[in-house]
């Protein structure tokens, strides 16, 4: 059996590894030109690890974990104004907390390859891919552009022809912007449902910060816009900045064109030294893309499917994403390996949906009530997230207290 994989992130990857280690034949298609660099860091917890325990990638991934004491809310003047202990916080998320950045998860997950015979898995990075095809009976994927095509122990090399692959089942895991979802089931803007806010994340040399920084997340306790640090063991800092799209505070539009670091100065300034630190730092192009969900009646036809957040994209706000790939992309996977003949295939993909969707279904959900607790829009919701915080060191029924106030205050 072989599969079509296009995209080469954790969804992607993970689905790849458990095809590969059944037997498939994987080609997993990538336009960038290698690995990913750029991304945030990520609170790892929920389904990803039952997941990742159950198909063996767990030691992988806390083996590039960060450990992380606390995250602190300051407010522009460097005054911490709430504290969550993540200790606390790890025990009310069933007791198994990872702190990743992103291009680290995707590091595990590919190095999680070589547990796969030689040969069965080849990645294609730099390679578009420009048509699609799918009869009911077989998938093909026409590849445009150059780059290395890298058989796991069997080294790389160059990727040069244009190039028709051909499979049994393909897969889309090309995110939020998914070319397998346009081709599919029609243009983004009919599924792609933006939450209001925008997203940048880089990461800069400062190991001067880094070492104030310690084990501690720094968070701006601040309105319709924040700006998360954190110090790296490389001693550099990881930042990520959320803003309402909407020109909150008489900012120009979080989305304008233009020049990305002046843009992000103009948005973010004045929250802090330490932000303008940071903003000083800035790449000419970091990651910077809207804060959406992805809503689809449906995930599968014929012999096409989609997985990660190329169906079903939870935000940043929720707080899942990469333990929804890895989740998704293992039950994928192993739902795959049990076929015996491509007929099955279809019913599969079926029963991929029936199983995966209410788990997505109900991350979004909380992902959108999540949004004012994330980037509170008056003063009121700022103080009820301070409240809530602090109501985390209280007893068991303080706490319970503490959330039916927020509910009543915040609805």
């Amino acid at each position: 059996m072989r599969a079509i994989i296009v995209g080469a992130g954790i969804a992607g990857l993970v689905t790849a590894r458990q095809l590969g280690l059944a037997g498939w034949e994987v080609d997993v298609v990538e336009q960038s030109p290698g690995p990913r660099t750029a991304g945030y860091m990520m609170d790892f917890f929920g389904p990803g690890v039952a997941a990742s325990e159950h198909i063996g990638l767990y030691p992988r991934l806390a083996a590039v974990a960060y450990p992380v004491e606390a995250a602190e809310y300051v407010d522009e003047t460097g005054r911490a104004t709430a504290h969550l202990d993540y200790e606390r916080f790890a025990r009310a998320a069933g007791g198994k907390v990872l702190t990743l950045l992103r291009p680290d998860m995707e590091l595990a997950a590919r190095d999680a390859l070589e547990d796969v015979d030689p040969g069965r898995i080849r990645l294609h990075y730099g390679r578009r891919p420009t048509g699609f095809h799918d009869d009911g009976q077989r998938v093909a994927v026409d590849l445009g552009g150059s780059g290395d095509v890298r058989g796991e122990g069997q080294g790389a090399g160059r990727d040069n022809a244009t190039t028709t692959l051909e499979a049994d089942v393909l897969i889309g895991a090309d995110g939020i912007h998914s070319a397998v979802r346009a081709w599919r089931f029609g243009p983004e803007e009919d599924y792609l449902r933006p939450l209001g806010m925008r997203a940048a994340a880089y990461i800069a040399q400062a190991p001067d910060l880094g070492s104030r920084l310690g084990r501690r997340f720094l968070l701006t306790d601040s309105l319709n816009r924040t700006v998360g640090l954190y110090g790296l063991r490389t001693g550099e800092v990881a930042t990520f900045m959320v803003s309402r799209e909407d020109g909150a505070d008489g900012a120009d539009g979080a989305g304008a064109p233009g020049d990305a670091p002046a843009r992000l100065r103009r948005r973010f300034s004045g929250l802090g030294p330490d932000v303008d630190r940071m903003l000083e730092l800035c790449p000419q192009d970091p990651y910077d893309d809207v804060v959406a969900q992805v809503v689809l009646p449906t995930w599968h036809r014929d012999r096409t499917v989609l997985v990660g957040d190329a169906c079903g994209a939870v935000s940043l706000v929720a707080g899942q994403g990469g333990s929804l790939a890895i989740a998704g992309g293992a039950l994928l996977g192993e739902l795959l390996a049990a076929v015996t003949t491509p007929a099955q295939i279809p019913g599969v993909l079926a029963g991929f949906e029936r199983q995966w969707r209410p788990v997505i279904e109900a991350a979004q959900a909380s992902g959108r009530r999540a949004v004012w607790t994330f980037l509170p829009a008056t003063a009121r919701q700022r103080l009820v997230r301070r409240l809530v915080l602090r109501a985390a060191t209280l007893p068991v029924i303080n706490q319970l207290v503490a959330r039916r106030i927020v509910k009543s205050i915040a609805s």
